[in-house]
Protein backbone atom coordinates (compact mmCIF):
# COMPACT_ATOMS: atom_id res chain seq x y z
CA UNK A 1 0.00 0.00 0.00
CA UNK A 2 1.84 3.25 -1.06
CA UNK A 3 2.43 5.74 2.00
CA UNK A 4 4.57 8.28 0.16
CA UNK A 5 5.24 9.41 -3.41
CA UNK A 6 8.35 10.86 -4.43
CA UNK A 7 8.98 13.16 -7.47
CA UNK A 8 12.42 14.03 -9.91
CA UNK A 9 12.48 17.33 -10.13
CA UNK A 10 13.57 18.40 -14.22
CA UNK A 11 11.30 16.88 -16.62
CA UNK A 12 9.24 15.55 -14.10
CA UNK A 13 7.91 18.61 -12.73
CA UNK A 14 9.47 21.63 -13.96
CA UNK A 15 10.81 22.10 -17.40
CA UNK A 16 13.07 25.13 -19.40
CA UNK A 17 10.92 26.94 -21.99
CA UNK A 18 13.87 26.20 -24.02
CA UNK A 19 15.99 23.38 -25.24
CA UNK A 20 18.77 23.01 -22.33
CA UNK A 21 21.31 22.39 -25.20
CA UNK A 22 20.55 26.28 -26.57
CA UNK A 23 20.54 27.21 -23.27
CA UNK A 24 24.55 25.67 -22.66
CA UNK A 25 25.10 27.73 -26.19
CA UNK A 26 24.11 31.14 -25.16
CA UNK A 27 25.91 30.60 -22.15
CA UNK A 28 29.63 29.35 -23.44
CA UNK A 29 29.16 32.52 -25.85
CA UNK A 30 28.39 34.85 -23.40
CA UNK A 31 30.92 33.61 -21.03
CA UNK A 32 33.65 33.51 -23.32
CA UNK A 33 34.04 28.72 -23.04
CA UNK A 34 34.61 27.08 -25.57
CA UNK A 35 31.64 25.31 -27.10
CA UNK A 36 29.98 22.91 -25.30
CA UNK A 37 27.58 19.64 -26.33
CA UNK A 38 24.60 18.74 -24.04
CA UNK A 39 26.01 15.45 -23.76
CA UNK A 40 29.48 16.49 -22.45
CA UNK A 41 27.58 18.41 -19.70
CA UNK A 42 25.59 15.78 -18.61
CA UNK A 43 28.11 13.35 -18.34
CA UNK A 44 30.44 15.92 -16.35
CA UNK A 45 27.00 16.36 -14.54
CA UNK A 46 26.99 12.63 -13.28
CA UNK A 47 30.78 12.69 -12.06
CA UNK A 48 29.81 15.64 -10.08
CA UNK A 49 26.33 14.76 -8.25
CA UNK A 50 27.34 15.75 -4.62
CA UNK A 51 29.00 19.43 -4.65
CA UNK A 52 27.42 22.44 -3.46
CA UNK A 53 27.73 24.32 -7.09
CA UNK A 54 28.16 23.30 -10.74
CA UNK A 55 31.88 24.95 -10.30
CA UNK A 56 33.26 21.24 -10.39
CA UNK A 57 31.21 20.35 -13.22
CA UNK A 58 32.42 23.11 -15.61
CA UNK A 59 35.98 22.89 -14.00
CA UNK A 60 35.39 19.32 -15.38
CA UNK A 61 34.42 20.53 -18.62
CA UNK A 62 36.84 23.27 -19.24
CA UNK A 63 40.13 21.48 -18.67
CA UNK A 64 42.75 24.07 -19.37
CA UNK A 65 40.91 27.07 -20.81
CA UNK A 66 41.74 30.33 -18.82
CA UNK A 67 38.04 30.77 -18.26
CA UNK A 68 36.21 31.08 -14.75
CA UNK A 69 34.38 27.90 -13.94
CA UNK A 70 32.39 29.73 -11.11
CA UNK A 71 31.29 32.34 -13.73
CA UNK A 72 30.02 30.06 -16.41
CA UNK A 73 28.57 28.13 -13.59
CA UNK A 74 27.08 31.03 -11.82
CA UNK A 75 25.16 32.41 -15.27
CA UNK A 76 24.22 29.07 -16.09
CA UNK A 77 22.49 29.06 -12.82
CA UNK A 78 20.71 32.28 -13.42
CA UNK A 79 19.89 31.48 -17.15
CA UNK A 80 18.18 28.11 -16.03
CA UNK A 81 16.42 29.41 -13.46
CA UNK A 82 14.95 32.20 -15.65
CA UNK A 83 13.64 29.74 -18.07
CA UNK A 84 12.19 27.29 -15.82
CA UNK A 85 8.55 26.35 -15.48
CA UNK A 86 6.13 24.29 -14.05
CA UNK A 87 4.54 21.87 -15.58
CA UNK A 88 0.61 22.20 -16.07
CA UNK A 89 -1.69 21.73 -13.37
CA UNK A 90 1.64 20.20 -11.17
CA UNK A 91 1.09 22.73 -8.18
CA UNK A 92 -2.25 21.83 -7.33
CA UNK A 93 -1.86 17.92 -7.83
CA UNK A 94 1.06 17.81 -5.13
CA UNK A 95 -1.14 20.31 -2.36
CA UNK A 96 -3.73 17.58 -3.09
CA UNK A 97 -1.63 14.37 -3.09
CA UNK A 98 -0.64 16.07 0.42
CA UNK A 99 -4.18 15.23 1.79
CA UNK A 100 -3.59 11.02 1.10
CA UNK A 101 0.01 10.21 1.00
CA UNK A 102 3.77 11.70 2.34
CA UNK A 103 4.92 13.77 -0.42
CA UNK A 104 8.91 13.81 -0.99
CA UNK A 105 11.38 15.19 -4.02
CA UNK A 106 14.84 14.00 -4.55
CA UNK A 107 16.70 15.31 -7.63
CA UNK A 108 20.52 14.97 -8.95
CA UNK A 109 22.44 17.81 -8.67
CA UNK A 110 24.56 20.66 -6.89
CA UNK A 111 23.15 21.94 -3.98
CA UNK A 112 22.58 25.77 -4.87
CA UNK A 113 21.42 24.62 -8.26
CA UNK A 114 18.42 22.88 -7.09
CA UNK A 115 18.10 24.96 -4.44
CA UNK A 116 17.85 27.75 -6.46
CA UNK A 117 15.15 26.15 -9.09
CA UNK A 118 12.63 25.22 -6.24
CA UNK A 119 12.93 29.35 -4.66
CA UNK A 120 12.31 30.57 -8.24
CA UNK A 121 9.16 28.32 -8.57
CA UNK A 122 7.66 29.26 -4.93
CA UNK A 123 8.09 24.92 -4.13
CA UNK A 124 10.13 25.54 -0.62
CA UNK A 125 7.35 24.28 0.90
CA UNK A 126 5.59 21.88 -1.66
CA UNK A 127 7.02 18.45 0.16
CA UNK A 128 7.02 16.90 3.21
CA UNK A 129 10.54 16.70 2.05
CA UNK A 130 13.19 17.95 -0.59
CA UNK A 131 16.28 16.04 -1.27
CA UNK A 132 19.05 17.77 -3.46
CA UNK A 133 21.99 15.18 -3.85
CA UNK A 134 24.38 17.48 -3.42
CA UNK A 135 23.76 17.55 0.14
CA UNK A 136 23.75 13.36 0.17
CA UNK A 137 26.78 10.39 0.33
CA UNK A 138 25.23 9.63 -3.09
CA UNK A 139 23.30 10.33 -5.88
CA UNK A 140 20.85 8.43 -7.67
CA UNK A 141 20.83 5.63 -9.00
CA UNK A 142 22.87 4.86 -6.36
CA UNK A 143 20.08 3.51 -3.31
CA UNK A 144 21.55 5.63 -0.50
CA UNK A 145 19.90 8.67 -2.07
CA UNK A 146 16.28 6.65 -2.16
CA UNK A 147 17.05 5.86 1.09
CA UNK A 148 17.54 9.45 2.20
CA UNK A 149 14.14 10.59 1.32
CA UNK A 150 12.41 8.01 2.40
CA UNK A 151 14.00 7.97 5.82
CA UNK A 152 13.30 11.81 5.64
CA UNK A 153 9.02 11.13 4.82
CA UNK A 154 9.32 8.34 8.02
CA UNK A 155 8.30 5.26 5.27
CA UNK A 156 9.71 2.05 4.17
CA UNK A 157 11.15 2.32 0.87
CA UNK A 158 8.23 -1.07 -0.10
CA UNK A 159 5.60 1.39 0.61
CA UNK A 160 7.09 4.84 -1.36
CA UNK A 161 6.66 5.00 -4.69
CA UNK A 162 9.03 7.20 -7.26
CA UNK A 163 8.35 9.58 -10.07
CA UNK A 164 10.86 10.52 -12.63
CA UNK A 165 12.28 10.23 -16.62
CA UNK A 166 15.28 9.23 -16.36
CA UNK A 167 15.65 5.27 -16.60
CA UNK A 168 18.62 4.87 -15.09
CA UNK A 169 19.11 7.18 -12.48
CA UNK A 170 15.55 6.98 -11.79
CA UNK A 171 13.50 3.89 -12.47
CA UNK A 172 16.30 1.93 -12.00
CA UNK A 173 17.75 3.34 -8.99
CA UNK A 174 14.49 3.20 -7.48
CA UNK A 175 13.45 -0.20 -8.37
CA UNK A 176 16.68 -2.01 -7.36
CA UNK A 177 16.36 0.27 -3.96
CA UNK A 178 12.71 -1.60 -3.50
CA UNK A 179 10.54 0.90 -4.68
CA UNK A 180 8.02 0.88 -7.02
CA UNK A 181 8.46 3.54 -10.01
CA UNK A 182 6.07 5.95 -12.28
CA UNK A 183 8.30 6.63 -15.67
CA UNK A 184 7.42 10.12 -16.86
CA UNK A 185 7.66 10.16 -20.65
CA UNK A 186 9.07 12.49 -23.03
CA UNK A 187 8.24 13.25 -26.37
CA UNK A 188 12.06 12.64 -26.83
CA UNK A 189 12.53 9.55 -25.32
CA UNK A 190 13.42 7.22 -23.62
CA UNK A 191 11.57 4.25 -24.91
CA UNK A 192 9.18 3.14 -21.82
CA UNK A 193 11.11 1.09 -19.19
CA UNK A 194 9.45 -2.56 -18.40
CA UNK A 195 10.63 -2.10 -14.55
CA UNK A 196 7.67 0.61 -14.36
CA UNK A 197 4.19 -0.40 -12.87
CA UNK A 198 3.06 2.83 -15.27
CA UNK A 199 4.03 4.95 -18.09
CA UNK A 200 2.72 8.49 -17.98
CA UNK A 201 3.24 11.24 -20.50
CA UNK A 202 4.63 14.59 -19.32
CA UNK A 203 2.06 16.85 -20.76
CA UNK A 204 -0.16 14.62 -18.13
CA UNK A 205 1.88 14.49 -15.15
CA UNK A 206 -0.55 16.33 -12.67
CA UNK A 207 -3.95 13.93 -14.45
CA UNK A 208 -1.84 10.88 -14.40
CA UNK A 209 0.12 10.66 -11.34
CA UNK A 210 -2.54 10.55 -8.71
CA UNK A 211 -4.28 7.68 -11.02
CA UNK A 212 -1.90 5.53 -10.77
CA UNK A 213 -1.68 5.53 -6.67
CA UNK A 214 -4.63 4.90 -6.27
CA UNK A 215 -4.74 2.18 -8.71
CA UNK A 216 -1.73 0.68 -6.72
CA UNK A 217 -3.59 1.20 -3.51
CA UNK A 218 -6.86 -0.34 -5.22
CA UNK A 219 -4.21 -3.72 -6.33
CA UNK A 220 -3.00 -3.33 -3.28
CA UNK A 221 -6.09 -4.22 -1.32
CA UNK A 222 -7.15 -7.35 -3.54
CA UNK A 223 -3.83 -8.89 -2.65
CA UNK A 224 -4.35 -8.15 0.76
CA UNK A 225 -8.09 -9.42 0.38
CA UNK A 226 -7.11 -12.89 -1.89
CA UNK A 227 -4.15 -13.29 0.86
CA UNK A 228 -6.91 -13.37 3.82
CA UNK A 229 -9.08 -15.78 2.17
CA UNK A 230 -6.46 -18.17 1.24
CA UNK A 231 -5.60 -18.69 4.84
Amino acid sequence: MPRAVVFDLDYTLAVPRRDRATILEEVTAATGAPALTREEYLAAHRRNLTTETREPIFEDLLGQSDVDPAAVARVYRETIADDLEPLPGVEAMLSDLRDEYRVGLLTNGPIRAQRDKLETLGWEDAFDAALVTGELEAGKPDPRAFEAVVDELDVPLAEAVYVGDEVEADIRGATEAGMAAIQVLLETGPEPDPRAVAHVEQSAVATAVPNVATELETQCGRVGRAFRKSR
